[in-house]
């Protein structure tokens, strides 16, 4: 269960970075103001891939 989650995790954030990548290059935003958008995202992300990781394992415990 948690390498199946591992890789659900690693994709999901792979997805992500490539949108926000394509939406900073859209957008015309900065080197700054891009790598900020990205790190903020990440952290974000994997504050919700963690929640809803131990929300899983309760229900499966």
């Amino acid at each position: 269960m948690a390498i199946f989650y591992i890789i659900f995790g690693f994709f999901i954030l792979l997805i992500f970075n490539v949108m926000i990548s394509a939406l900073s290059t859209k957008m015309e935003l900065s080197k700054q103001k891009s790598e900020r958008m990205d790190r903020v995202t990440n952290m974000i992300l994997v504050a919700m891939l963690v929640c809803s990781y131990l929300r899983v394992l309760n229900v499966t415990v």
